[in-house]
């Protein structure tokens, strides 16, 4: 039997990840998209560091940005038609505003699809920020404190 080998390609933006930081990777994917996306990507990017000072950026999922703040506060797809921002606990935070308008259905996810025309609520962009970080250091605080107690 003759044995075949494939050779994969990688993605440009997973090359270009390589050997860098989160936030270089970051920064390559706003370059690599080099339209409204990259710059809409680039604006939430900016809001979430303005909102959340200490947050980390992390690359995930063979190329996903993420914030991270004591666990993950959102993360930012980036698709054809939208830009996609995930708060992973989203169903656990008060949006009065109404700016979730995708993922609505789960128990746990929620995400915000910014298009192409849209314009960004950046004050409530970074109120959900806050209550996400906010959400995740309570959640860290009480784990710790159950630890500690030994149950």
């Amino acid at each position: 039997m003759k044995k075949v080998t494939v050779a994969m390609k990688k993605s440009d933006s997973a090359e270009a990840s390589e050997g860098l930081s989160p936030s270089q990777s970051i920064d390559a994917r706003i370059e690599e998209l080099g339209d409204w996306r990259g710059e809409k990507l680039a604006q939430v990017r900016g809001l979430i560091k303005q909102a959340e000072p200490e947050v980390v950026e992390e690359w995930k999922w063979r190329g996903v940005p993420v914030w991270e703040r004591a666990g993950i506060i959102c993360t930012g797809e980036t698709y054809k038609s939208v830009v996609k921002l995930t708060f992973a606990k989203g169903a656990s935070l008060d949006d009065p505003t109404g700016l979730f308008n995708s993922s609505l259905e789960g128990n746990t996810r929620r995400a915000i699809d910014f298009h192409e025309a849209d314009k960004i609520d950046e004050e409530a962009l970074k109120v959900l920020v806050r209550a996400a970080a906010a959400l995740n250091t309570a959640s860290k605080a009480a784990v710790s404190r159950k630890k500690s107690r030994g149950t």
